[in-house]
């Protein structure tokens, strides 16, 4: 099945990035701390399951997507029973948490990462026959699935064409599966990586030259049109260019049905890194689409606490300084991916809610709920609720942080917010109704997460079937003519 869901060279591709990344475990595991993970032996108190069944968590702010207030919450067995105010509770086997002073919150949702945690998969269409059409079936009615992903780019590997781009929009409608598309110009960026190698740049400064917001604008701006034109939802990940988002802006005002998601990255962050002299430095920012230059984060800010822009992914995919130095001669070799699984909440706490862009609400709409209405598991997932699963941060806002690479929990020896310092930190991380972080300590073993099934025809696909008899009865075709002969 996996062979039909990919081309053979697309699973080339990934399978050497695999060999990469086993490869060089051993040094990175050897050079970077593991502190703070639990050791793999360390029994029933460390990760699930927790010896607690049951939590309450005392005197916090509870905020919701569109309401907050002070209240308690109790727990049991992975699910929320009840939320209000002095709850009495017997408190034998029940850990008691204060949250006084802090935010009790629905944790953090990303659409696409790998965790020790609850996680959902979309799946990537890099090729179309019958077959592939019969699998996207079969992983919707059977497994759960309800995305699938396109790639514009990554000519030779990844890269769809427009008749597959079309081809799958209308399969992923007739499913109730959401098409997500990650928007460049492929043709044109191989086309950009010819004239910088031409013109002598073999720096990461020529992976962001080669790939221009007017590239992903182009893929965009297409990528809305045929969705327009099956009258499908839409969903573009990593916008990270004014550019991109002006034409999700555009559509959206004519009543289109198109989500855009910024990643952390490109909302703080600015291309002059990929300048500095160091290569170590500069190729930790190595990513697609690329940090654009200053400005377009703080337009991209601007457009997510407008609605503009509707939540917040991470794209969290790190590499060392060892394998970035695969492309040391030649950007067009360097591993892309940055990281922000770690840092996401902190950093968009900080550069948002702090500077009073967003609301404390905002804030949970665009990091959680709005990612579990989308794919359609609200409010089992992205709520603090009676009946909802017990997903919940603890984030103190007068609490500082600062970010490093020698203090991070991923095996990546580099980090693109190093020494970044700011206000909001999350104390405690609790999943299925166990605490898996608190106090800097993650408490969780691999493998502690549950596959969750996520139906389709979620809300985007509300009225589709409405509009589309509408557009039906409009056409006035076909028109009954007298033959030739009469």
């Amino acid at each position: 099945m996996a062979q039909a869901i990919s081309s053979t060279l697309a699973w080339t591709v990934y399978l050497l990035h695999l060999l990469l990344l086993i490869f060089f475990h051993g040094s990175t595991s050897d050079s970077i701390s593991a502190e703070g993970f639990c050791a793999v032996d360390s029994g029933a108190d460390c990760g699930l399951p927790s010896p607690y069944t049951k939590i309450l968590i005392t005197g916090g702010t509870v905020v919701n997507a569109h309401h907050k207030e002070v209240a308690d919450v109790y727990i049991e067995d992975g699910v929320i029973l009840s939320v209000g105010p002095n709850i009495r509770v017997n408190h034998e086997n029940t850990r008691i948490i204060d949250a006084t002073g802090k935010y009790v919150m629905p944790a953090y949702m990303d659409k696409a990462k790998k965790a020790p945690m609850d996680y959902g998969f979309h799946m990537s269409i890099t090729k179309w026959d019958e077959d592939v059409s019969k699998d996207m079936e079969v992983m919707v009615r059977d497994h759960g699935i309800n995305s699938f992903k396109f790639f514009m780019a990554y000519k030779g590997s990844l890269m769809v064409n427009d008749d597959l781009l079309l081809e799958g929009l209308k399969k992923c409608k007739s499913l109730g599966a959401l098409p997500m598309v990650h928007a460049e110009n492929g043709d044109a960026v191989v086309e950009g990586q010819k004239r910088m190698i031409d013109l002598g740049i073999t720096g990461p400064e020529g992976h962001a030259l080669s790939r221009p917001p007017v590239l992903e604008a182009e893929a965009t701006a297409r990528a809305i049109r045929l969705a327009s034109f099956v009258n499908t939802p839409l969903y573009v990940v990593h916008v990270m260019s004014i550019d991109a988002m002006e034409e999700i802006a555009r559509a959206k005002k004519a009543g289109q049905r198109v989500v855009g998601e910024p990643v952390v990255s490109g909302l703080v962050l600015d291309d002059s890194w990929l300048w500095h002299p160091d290569f170590t430095i500069a190729s930790k920012y190595v990513m697609s689409p690329p940090i654009r230059e200053l400005g377009h984060g703080k337009a991209l800010q601007a457009a997510l606490s407008t609605g503009t822009l509707q939540l917040v992914g991470t794209d969290h995919c790190t590499f060392n300084s060892t394998q970035k130095a695969f492309g040391l001669d030649d950007f067009r070799k360097i591993p892309n991916g940055v990281n922000g699984l770690e840092e996401r909440m902190h950093v968009l706490w900080d550069a948002m809610v702090e500077t009073g862009q967003i609301t404390v609400m905002d804030y949970v709409r665009i990091t959680s709920t709005e990612c579990a209405r989308i794919f359609n598991v609200y409010p089992k997932k992205g709520a603090i609720l009676e009946g909802s699963d017990a997903d919940i941060i603890i984030l103190n806002p007068n609490a500082s942080f600062e970010m490093s690479a020698t203090s991070h929990h991923s095996r990546s020896d580099t980090n693109v917010y190093e020494g970044r310092t700011g206000k909001g930190k999350v104390e405690v991380t609790i999943s299925r109704g166990n605490v898996v972080w608190e106090n800097g300590v993650l408490n969780v073993m691999p493998g502690s997460g549950k596959y969750i099934k996520m139906p389709p025809f979620g809300y985007l696909f509300d009225g589709i079937d409405k509009s589309d008899a509408a557009y039906l009865s409009s056409l006035k075709a076909p028109v009954k003519r007298a033959s030739a002969s009469d």
